[in-house]
């Protein structure tokens, strides 16, 4: 993660001048005496293909990254309500899993709780892999990635998931999960 975000600052100084070059700098702030520009303009709004589009392309798949890793995250700490924080919180987020459909956000917290957090079970540690973030528009991805839990029996459930995030004035957030288990 902390190469990623290396390599996005690297290509965000890069694309500076030639960014400035093809925009009004409007507004301007001074770090250090790197130019940053306070309203970067909505990824849609850039020509795909373009320095300045391949870099907001970017920021905007590591903001959904971040999501998935702060999922992990609080799944390792076994807080499934701050797992969920990564759901939309409606009633119209649908999850698909073992060939049953679970609709609403309530639903699928009830149905990871019931799985995972009740008595004769336990949440294991997560780990999301092989991450595939396509986005489909400045403001909705189609994330493809696989998923580990290591159990304290040693047994390593796994499986891989298919994800559509949209992005809300809150931050991005999964409308749709469609997870399947391996059959080993």
């Amino acid at each position: 993660m902390k190469q990623t975000l290396g390599m996005m600052l690297i290509a965000i100084l890069s694309a500076t001048s030639a960014f400035a070059q093809q925009t009004s700098w409007s507004q301007h702030a001074t770090v250090e005496s790197v130019q940053v520009r306070q309203d970067f303009p909505d990824p849609a709004q850039l020509a795909e293909g373009t320095i300045a589009g391949k870099v907001a392309e970017g920021m905007l798949k590591a903001e959904i990254e971040n999501v998935l890793r702060t999922q992990q995250a609080a799944w390792n700490r076994h807080d499934l309500d701050a797992f969920m924080s990564g759901y939309w919180n409606s009633p119209d987020l649908t999850f698909f899993s073992d060939a049953k459909e679970t609709s609403g956000w309530q639903a699928t917290l009830d149905r990871y709780k019931a799985a995972y957090a009740s008595p004769g079970h336990e949440m294991g540690k997560l780990e999301f892999s092989d991450l595939r973030i396509e986005m489909l528009g400045p403001e909705a991805a189609f994330v493809r990635g696989a998923w580990h839990l290591t159990m304290s029996d040693g047994k390593i459930p796994h499986g891989r998931f298919t994800l559509i995030f949209r992005k809300f004035p809150e931050g991005w957030k999964i409308i749709h999960d469609h997870t399947s288990a391996a059959k080993d």
